[in-house]
């Protein structure tokens, strides 16, 4: 299991997953670009998702699954798998224009 730093996280830009209505998403974080498809489900008593994933780390196409939940502070808790490669807990407040980075 990997615990990946938050200046890796962010090194790109700012690390994040989000969670769209229609089932698919997306996820950014150190160099890593992907794509959700998700099916929501319950787990452990709370609401939450379990999703694959594909995209490209520094341009090498990538894949895995992963999996999160709503806790009870606003923010989510949840696991990502690269196929065949690392594997990261990882826990995610909703991003707001406080967190925001000036761009160039």
């Amino acid at each position: 299991m990997s615990g990946w730093g938050r200046d890796a996280i962010d090194l790109v830009e700012p690390g994040f997953i989000e969670f769209a209505r229609n089932g698919t998403g997306r996820l950014g974080f150190i160099a890593v670009e992907g794509w959700l498809d998700c099916r929501t489900v319950e787990r452990d008593g709370l609401p939450g998702v379990e999703f694959t994933w594909e995209g490209a780390d520094e341009g090498d196409q990538v894949s895995g699954r992963g999996w999160a939940v709503l806790a009870d502070d606003n923010t989510i808790e949840g696991h990502l798998f690269f196929h065949l490669g690392d594997d990261s807990s990882f826990r995610a407040k909703p991003f707001t224009e406080a967190d925001e980075r000036d761009e160039p």
